[in-house]
């Protein structure tokens, strides 16, 4: 399932993909998780970004709040929401018209 989210683009009415102009990066941790995510995207739209940038959402030694020791690279992080958490922000971002890139940092496991 997250593969299949992070390689949906969001494409104009040509179906071209589009390309970020303006992102709005978001430190996901278990309190700011990405369902709360999911919820700040109309506030975000309204700012003028037009993609969600997030930090690392792979699952990641318990208790991380930058998510930079990943521990898992399969998983979504539970305590970050997890793979329903990652779905519901790419729903209510597309359905904006916006875009989600995440930061996957692949040199960055613990």
């Amino acid at each position: 399932m997250a593969e299949q989210l992070a390689l949906r683009g969001v494409s104009d009415k040509t179906g071209s993909v589009l390309t970020p102009t303006s992102t709005y990066r978001l430190q996901i941790t278990s309190q700011q998780d990405l369902f709360r995510a999911a919820e700040l995207v109309p506030y975000l739209k309204r700012l003028g970004a037009d993609w969600v940038y997030l930090s690392p959402v792979l699952r990641a030694t318990s208790g991380s709040d930058h998510g930079y020791d990943v521990t898992d690279p399969t998983e979504i992080d539970p305590e970050r929401g997890g793979a329903d958490g990652l779905a519901a922000l790419s729903a209510a971002a597309h359905d904006a018209g916006m875009g989600v890139v995440v930061d996957i940092v692949p040199n960055h496991q613990a």
